[in-house]
């Protein structure tokens, strides 16, 4: 691998550039594979709590959970009714969202992308370094005040 420049000048570069331009490309490489999809990141998330409930999940609780650790605020809602509006959700007896069966094909197809950009993205990179890595981002955050947590 060829790096932007000799360990001596990298040790000196910005966390802060690294860090968002490591955001800008994962999380732009990530919506485009979901687009493939017609599906937005904010409406994985969404289909992925859904998954996850043995019973479905009511908006409240798809909300408490992206709302702890993702700043997606008021645009959750919308992003739930779009998803019911394709008919990919929907609500049961007791307004508990589930996955249709088409719902179900998606979310599975948008899994399986999902997998494979992580294993991109992870290519040449052990779980050691990853490991190290998470640890020295979240105590970068904590030494300046930051919350380093996610649900």
């Amino acid at each position: 691998m060829e790096y932007s420049h000799n360990d001596n000048e990298l040790v000196k570069q910005p966390i802060g550039y690294w860090s968002w331009a490591a955001h800008q490309a994962v999380v732009t490489n990530i919506r485009a594979g979901l687009a493939q999809f017609d599906v937005t990141q904010p409406q994985w998330w969404v289909l992925n709590q859904v998954a996850a409930g043995e019973n479905g999940r009511t908006r409240e609780e798809v909300t408490a959970v992206l709302q702890g650790y993702l700043d997606v605020g008021a645009a959750l809602a919308g992003e739930i009714d779009a998803l019911l509006d394709r008919d990919v959700l929907t609500l049961d007896n007791e307004d508990r969202l589930r996955l249709t069966s088409g719902g179900d094909a998606v979310y599975r197809r948008c899994a399986e992308r999902q997998q494979a950009m992580r294993e991109q993205a992870h290519d040449g990179i052990t779980d050691e370094e990853y490991l190290m890595t998470l640890k020295v981002l979240q105590r970068m955050i904590r030494n300046v005040g930051g919350e380093a947590w996610h649900h």
